[in-house]
This record gives structure tokens, sequence and C-alpha cells, in this order.
């Protein structure tokens, strides 16, 4: 009787432990949520504040009693916002196509086609990435100047359509694909072509997800390079577009205007993160663990 009565302590114990440093967790969970998610709202709430409010303010207020939509309404009107988003749209989806279509290859025929010297050059491949991005950017700028390709969209696209890094994920995702498919595959006169349509490219599917949706947000938030090789505004982006907007359109002390534009250029980042979060979760785990 008395070792059942210890063995119930120890129960009870146990249990209220476990559910104190539940409740820590949750409590440290939200705590960081705050954090990180506080200049978003922030953000939000400057935005909806009249450019007379905001600078009333001597001490900044967590809230406002008279938001306005105007500063929204000046965001497409005082600068060509409209056409700046037009511009980030065909920017990415054209590089994340045509990026789409590299990688897949290039990791096709590293993980499973055979050729003399492809360890080699896959290392040599890899190498590429110890390059600093700087001398790359360099490199692209004369390249794209000699070839007379400012201020137009295929020399904002071409320098971003390959990765290594992507090529690289996809390649370890492919290699985790029984070899006795392929094998199976070929006996049945299926062409390298048609097994990898047919086969990898669904398997990889999670992969393929994660990839699309990171050049996404990789392209939508580009700034350095679209303001080295544009000086053009039909040709900008919302990235230089918003130095445009800080100099030209709103003027530097109008922060109110400034953060709906801010708000409209994130918000569609925020939506597809939301969308596709476990989709990239997934993608990452499984494209980085032999299985």
């Amino acid at each position: 009787m008395e070792n059942e009565m210890d063995y119930g302590r120890l129960e009870r114990s146990a249990r209220i432990r476990k559910k104190a440093v539940n409740a820590l967790t949750y409590v440290l969970l939200v705590f960081w949520a705050v954090i990180v998610l506080f200049p978003f709202y922030w953000m939000i709430l400057t935005s909806v504040k009249s450019y007379g409010a905001y600078n009333s303010e001597y001490v900044p207020k967590f809230f406002t009693l008279s938001p306005t939509m105007q500063n929204y309404v000046d965001a497409f009107t005082a600068v060509p916002l409209g056409r700046y988003l037009v511009n980030t749209t065909i920017f990415t989806v054209l590089t994340t196509a045509l990026m789409l279509g590299v990688i897949i290859f290039a990791a096709f025929a590293f993980a499973r086609l055979e050729f003399r010297g492809k360890n080699i050059l896959f290392v040599l491949f890899l190498s590429l990435m110890m390059i600093p991005n700087e001398l790359v950017i360099i490199t692209n700028f004369v390249t794209v100047t000699n070839l007379n390709m400012r201020n137009s969209f295929p020399g904002l696209i071409l320098p971003s359509v390959a990765s290594v890094f992507y090529i690289y994920l996809l390649k370890e995702n492919f290699e985790q694909i029984p070899d006795s498919l392929y094998y199976a595959a070929k006996v049945d006169g299926t062409s390298d072509l048609k097994y990898l349509f047919k086969v990898m490219i669904p398997i990889s599917k999670p992969t393929l997800i994660t990839v699309t949706i990171l050049k996404v947000i990789e392209c939508w938030n580009s700034y350095v390079w679209p303001r080295l090789i544009t000086d053009d505004e039909n040709y900008f982006l919302v990235s230089n577009g918003i130095q445009e907007i800080r100099e030209n359109g709103f003027g530097r002390e109008n922060i109110p205007a400034m953060m709906a534009a801010v708000v409209v250029i994130s918000v569609p980042l925020v939506i597809l993160f939301l969308i596709f979060h476990k989709k990239i979760m997934e993608g990452v785990s499984k494209g980085g663990t032999k299985g």
C-alpha cells in the first residue's frame, strides 16, 4: 500500500512538472511571438494614422481611434506603385519559371545520369557558393551592360535564373528516390526525360514547392541588382521603387504614407507564407534528409 502511495505521489509530481514546463513554454512562445509580430502591427497601425495625427504624437500611441485609408490612396496616386507591383510580378514569375527549368534538369543530371567527371564537376559547381556575391554582381553588371540589356526585363531576369543552392537541394531530394524505380522504368522502355516528369518531379513536389516559394520571396525582395541595373522608372521593382517613393513621392517626412506603401508591398508575401509555410518546412526537411 505504501509503495502504491509513493508511486501516486511521483506520478502527480511528474504531471505537475510537465504542466509547469508546458505553461512556461507557451509563455515564452507568446512573448517571442509578440516581439516578432510587433513591427508588423506598428507598420499597419502607422499606415492608418493621418499625417497630422502622426506628427502630433509627442509620445507614440499604440492604437488610433480615427483610422484613415487616405494613405493607401496616396500610395497609388502620388507614385506609380501599381506599375512597380506589375513589374515585380513579371520579374518574379519569369525568373522563378526559368530557374525551375534550369535547376530541375541540372539536379537530374547530377543525381541520375552518369558521365565522366560528374563528381569533380559538381564539387567545382558547389565551390561557386564560396564566391562573394559582390564579385558576381560586378561581373554580371559588366556583362549585362556590354550586351546593352540595362533597363530591360532580360537584364533583370537572366542573372537570377540559376542557383547552386537550389540545385544542390533538389539533387539531394532526387537521390532519395530508389534506384529500383529508375531501372524498372528503363526496362519498360521509359526515356530519361519521361522518367523525370512522370516519376521524379511528382515525388519531389514538396521540395519543388519550397524552392518556388523561396525564389518568389527572393525575387520580390530583390534590391541591389534591380537598383544597380535600372535607372528607368518604367522598370523599377517595388524594392527600389520604395526609394523613389521616399525621394520623389510622399517626401521623407510623410511616414504614414510610406508605411501604407510598405504594407501593400508586404501583404502578398505574408499571405504566400501563411498559405504554404507547412510546405516550406516539409520540403526543406525532406530535401536535407537521407532516407
